[in-house]
């Protein structure tokens, strides 16, 4: 091959990259401007703040979409009465027995322990006050929001999340279904339900146990129905209003926070980011409800 046929070599060829990068001078450091520097500090704390709040926003309108679609008869198909039957049959049905044994321990650890020392000290005439306060009042909602939450909203989080990761929610968007009225609003309300009863009968439990105990180690000598008069007198006006109605809103915060939980994830989740969010989740939204119910506003 002659030399006039070989291609010059094109300006630059022989410039190696890496010692042309060495011999680039360094880029100066931008000199502090405090502006800046606590501007991008609030930017980081506002991305935060509107992350961890989302799921609350979420939350407060999916809470009156819930309310409101409920109410509306054309809501009520025959596909969201089945899925509502069978969530209800899954929450009462399978968690009684654990509701159930849960009051009998708390019967047997708070109920009969606080009448034998308020008897011990003299003041069994405090006994049907302390049991509504601490035990009915306060012990039950946060135990039955527990039980529902272990039981039957993680598996909520579990069947919505893999729904929505594996495309079967846009699926069934796509096809003119809305997951809200299908799956969100029927299982809520079964939650809600199910919180109302099972509190009920957790407490009925608890107090039966306790009494119980009390009896055969000789604390109480009075019959059980006179037993329950004194806790049900002992109950004001506004416990009567108070008490169903925390059992009532655990119920209902616990089932839609689980199915928001699903509904809310992305492809990169899977069981071990979902199960660990909705059971925190979970727990804090159980616990903010006592504590606001708590408050004397």
């Amino acid at each position: 091959m002659s030399e006039d046929n070989i291609a010059p070599r094109e300006g630059g060829g022989d410039r190696d990259p890496i010692l042309e990068g060495d011999a680039t001078p360094h880029r100066q450091r931008r000199p502090f401007v405090l502006h800046e520097w606590i501007r991008e500090k609030l930017a980081w704390l506002g991305h935060i703040t509107r992350h961890q709040a989302r799921f609350f926003l979420i939350m407060l309108g999916a809470s009156w979409g819930v309310i409101f679609e409920s109410f509306r008869s054309h809501s009520w198909r025959r596909t969201v009465c089945y899925e509502f039957g069978v969530t209800l049959n899954s929450v009462i049905g399978g968690g009684l027995i654990a509701t159930l044994f849960a009051g009998t321990l708390t019967g047997v650890a708070a109920v009969s322990q606080t009448i034998y020392w308020l008897g011990l000290a003299g003041l069994a005439k405090m006994t049907g006050s302390i049991l509504v306060n601490v035990v009915i009042r306060e012990i039950a909602p946060i135990l039955v929001g527990i039980l529902l939450l272990g039981r039957n909203g993680m598996l909520s989080v579990t069947e919505l999340g893999l729904l929505t990761t594996g495309g079967q929610i846009r699926s069934m968007q796509a096809q003119g279904l809305d997951p809200f009225l299908l799956l969100v609003m029927p299982r809520t309300l079964a939650f809600t339900v199910g919180g109302f009863t099972l509190g009920i009968l957790f407490s009925f439990a608890a107090l039966l146990t306790g009494y119980i105990i009390s009896r055969i180690s000789g604390v109480i000598t009075n019959p059980v129905w006179t037993f329950f008069y004194d806790v049900v007198v002992a109950m004001s006006s506004t416990d009567y209003l108070v008490i169903p109605l925390k059992f009532i809103t655990v119920g209902f915060v616990v089932g839609l926070g689980g199915c928001l939980t699903g509904l809310t994830a992305t492809n990169e989740d899977n069981l071990r980011t979902l199960l660990p969010r909705g059971f925190s989740r979970g727990m804090l939204i159980v616990m903010a409800v006592s504590v606001l119910f708590s408050l004397d506003l």
